[in-house]
């Protein structure tokens, strides 16, 4: 589980509504806005976990968000490319990973690869 995570992103108002679409499944709404830094604070049950900056962004990152569900890995990857991510790694199982590794993965508008994976509690 994520604590926090701070993002730089190219264009603020098209990211936010990337990680809002994206991230619905997940229960994220938008809970901030600090509009003299340029940062909005995302995040579900009222805590802010996913900050975004539009300062540019520096270098790609790899973000992973955990789930309880199964089919909210496949609602994050179908409601992510939606809201104009880049499929980069469909729902399925990654065994090469750790058994019961189910993920998908997609890019955001910065290019970010962004992950949200469930752990299958029946895999061996």
């Amino acid at each position: 589980m994520l604590d926090h995570i701070g993002l730089h992103v190219n264009d603020l108002e098209k990211s936010k509504a990337f990680y809002l679409a994206a991230l619905k499944p997940l229960g994220y709404e938008q809970l901030h806005e600090f509009a003299e830094w340029n940062v909005v604070g995302l995040g579900a049950d009222g805590k802010a976990d996913l900050w975004l900056t539009g300062d540019g962004a520096k270098q790609a990152q790899h973000v992973c968000f955990r789930t309880t569900e199964k089919t909210r890995v496949d609602a994050f990857h179908e409601d992510g490319l939606k809201a104009g991510g880049k499929d980069n790694g469909a729902p399925g199982y990654r065994k090469d990973y750790s058994p019961g590794y189910y993920a998908a993965f997609v890019l955001d508008p910065s290019g970010h690869n962004i992950e949200v994976v469930w752990h299958d509690p029946g895999a061996e």
